[in-house]
């Protein structure tokens, strides 16, 4: 299965942010298996956990999903 762009994405600037899985899913309220499971793409986000990801990383929710577009 191809790795869709969403979950790169969340997973770079969860990086560049400095947050490891287990920090950013404690932080968003979810378990580790789902973040885990969002950032393989094999479970596509809703705009909820979209908005709370962007929130949580201080960007927009455009910078993560703005590569649905293209």
């Amino acid at each position: 299965m191809e790795k869709s762009s969403v979950a790169q994405r969340i997973r770079a600037f969860r990086k560049l942010k400095g947050y490891t899985q287990n920090e950013l899913a404690e932080m968003l309220g979810v378990s580790i298996a789902i973040l885990g499971a969002i950032e393989r793409g094999t479970r596509k986000p809703d705009t909820k956990i979209i908005n709370k990801i962007s929130q949580v990383l201080n960007i927009e929710p455009d910078e993560l999903v703005a590569a649905i577009a293209r």
